[in-house]
């Protein structure tokens, strides 16, 4: 069977967007999922994202990381779906989908997405490090020279290391710029790699930079290895809620390949 594809990025994190609604791609077959992901002999990805039909939402979006197993929630991801299912006429400017951490709404404005997350009301501070789940588990580090830092070396560690040896987490490390302003760099858990962007991820360094002290700001500007996105958010003695993770979504070509 030839497969209709669409490529998305949203800050460098690329996905390959595949409108299933037809239910004609076997989500078992996660093998093909990662061959479709490597970027030597596949299409090449951080993730494989399907549109499915949802009786309680606009849309569903079923991720799975570029290993070829299903995951946890992918916030550039989400963007570049609401992105794609505007394409599709699915939607207009506003929508509400399902992921697997329940229902999310969205907006866009021109070519910026803004994805709102679920509400975030525990994080744990330790010594060195923050931890917290923004619909997928990250490990928050606050280092000097960022740029110099071997991401994937580093974060492989601290990625298989205790705690986090069963289920594995994302590892996030920070550097701040400015009162409002961080720079952030992510190991994913399922790609093994560093990506160029993690929504998720620069939810989680807002939220854990918020929760220290480094900034009183509820409007947070990231940077990251692939652009800029912003996280708003509002705080209360309850934790964190009304969180919205806001950048770019861009569709960069569409093909055909057997699946």
């Amino acid at each position: 069977m030839m497969m209709t594809f669409y490529k998305y990025q949203g800050t460098g994190n690329d996905f390959i967007i595949v409108d299933n609604r037809l239910q004609q791609i076997d989500k078992n077959n996660t093998k093909r999922i990662a061959e479709l992901c490597d970027r030597r002999f596949g299409i090449g990805a951080d993730g494989f994202i399907l549109l499915e039909n949802d009786t309680s939402s606009d849309f569903k979006m079923v991720y799975y990381n570029s290993d070829g197993n299903e995951s946890t929630m992918c916030g550039n991801g989400g963007r570049c779906i609401v992105a794609f299912a505007r394409f599709l006429d699915i939607i207009k400017n506003e929508t509400e989908f399902l992921a697997i951490d329940g229902l999310h709404k969205a907006k866009i404005e021109g070519d910026i997405v803004h994805l709102k997350m679920q509400n975030v009301n525990m994080i744990d501070v330790f010594e060195n490090h923050l931890f917290l789940d923004t619909g997928s588990p990250h490990h928050v580090e606050m280092v000097s020279n960022i740029e110099a830092l071997d991401v994937k070396s580093r974060g492989s560690v601290i990625r298989y290391s205790k705690p986090y040896n069963e289920t594995g987490s994302n590892v996030n490390f920070v550097e701040q710029l400015a009162d409002n302003r961080f720079a952030v760099r992510t190991y994913e858990r399922g790609v093994e790699d560093e990506t160029l962007s993690c929504g998720t991820g620069v939810t989680a360094v807002a939220l854990a930079m918020h929760k220290i002290n480094k900034t009183t700001d509820n409007q947070i500007e990231l940077k990251v290895e692939g652009g800029e996105l912003m996280v708003h958010f509002t705080n209360s003695a309850d934790g964190y809620e009304d969180i919205w993770l806001i950048g770019p979504a861009e569709q960069v070509f569409k093909g055909e390949i057997e699946w």
